[in-house]
């Protein structure tokens, strides 16, 4: 094995997979749960429509049914992934569809202390907005934390307003920032969700919005490749909007990642939508030729390997 691949495992980056190893001792399954929730941009406080770009499910497709409890729906996600384990099984509850905040403290005190309180799960991950964390809310995942590690998910996918209110997006740039720096005072670990390939940007507008990110106190990104899915409002942009090749995406993903510190954990590297549900691009649908495809351009790139390194 090459240095680098002796520092982070079989991957050639920070990966979440080498970093749950590292911390829990084996590899730990994400099962994704839904809350229940809406958002304000689907419920009319900000909007009806939702972002752009999101489907019926509210990024929430591979979750188990919100009909059932949260117990249930644990079972029901382990079940799933049961011929994976190989060592009885750590988990993390990942609270994945629509906002997962908007909600009552009550409420959501009553569902996150069912998901942290099982057993097998090592640490939670809320995925929300950074303009539905009021101070209630803030102690109370402060609260979680001091029992498990919680982790807090925030959509900011770019930091340029013109693309922010074309995806509509709800929310200004100085209020994701202000919602970073309250988890950090308070010890959440803070994952930032990243679009590649938005509408009408460049490589150069996206490396800025990765350079805003690696100025903040985060532990966590998620780069994840525009998909474009039936029923969302970007569908009608499809034959005016340019879609990246694998070629253009592995050339941006480089670059994002030679531009993160290297104590920032990518929790994801490319995403892979619903194939009953994905429209473009339809080479992403291949997601195994995809990541061999990344993992063979990260060796190929020797800055980056410098990079890794220092």
């Amino acid at each position: 094995m090459t240095e680098i691949q002796t520092r982070w495992g079989d991957k050639r980056y920070h990966s979440l997979d080498y970093e749950l190893k590292k911390r829990f001792g084996t590899k730990v399954y994400k099962l994704s749960l839904d809350g229940g929730m809406t958002c304000p941009n689907r419920d009319g406080k900000l909007d009806t429509r939702g972002c752009i770009f999101c489907s019926a499910g509210g990024s929430g497709d591979f979750a188990t049914s919100r009909k059932h409890s949260i117990t249930e729906q644990i079972a029901s996600a382990k079940a799933l992934i049961a011929t994976k384990q190989k060592d009885g099984g750590k988990y993390i509850a990942y609270f994945q569809a629509f906002t997962n905040t908007y909600e009552s403290v009550s409420y959501l005190r009553t569902i996150f202390y069912e998901a942290i309180l099982q057993p097998e799960v090592v640490a939670l991950s809320i995925a929300t907005r950074p303009d539905c964390l009021d101070s209630e809310i803030l102690d109370l995942l402060k609260e979680l934390n001091s029992i498990k590690p919680v982790w807090v998910e925030l959509g900011l996918q770019t930091i340029h307003e013109s693309t922010a209110q074309f995806i509509r997006r709800g929310y200004s740039l100085p209020i994701f920032n202000q919602a970073v720096n309250e988890l950090n005072k308070i010890g959440i670990e803070t994952i930032v969700h990243v679009i590649i390939g938005l509408p009408n940007e460049t490589k150069e507008d996206l490396l800025k919005t990765i350079e805003h990110i690696a100025n903040l106190p985060i532990q966590g990104i998620k780069l994840q490749l525009l998909h474009i899915l039936k029923g969302t409002d970007l569908a009608k942009y499809i034959d005016e909007i340019h879609i990246l090749s694998l070629e253009e995406y592995l050339d941006y993903l480089v670059d994002c990642i030679e531009h993160l510190p290297t104590d920032i954990v990518i929790h994801r590297i490319t995403g892979d939508g619903p194939k009953s549900l994905l429209l473009a691009p339809l080479w992403s649908s291949n997601k195994k030729y995809v990541l061999n495809s990344i993992q063979k351009k990260l060796k190929e790139n020797d800055s980056w390997q410098g990079k890794a390194l220092s």
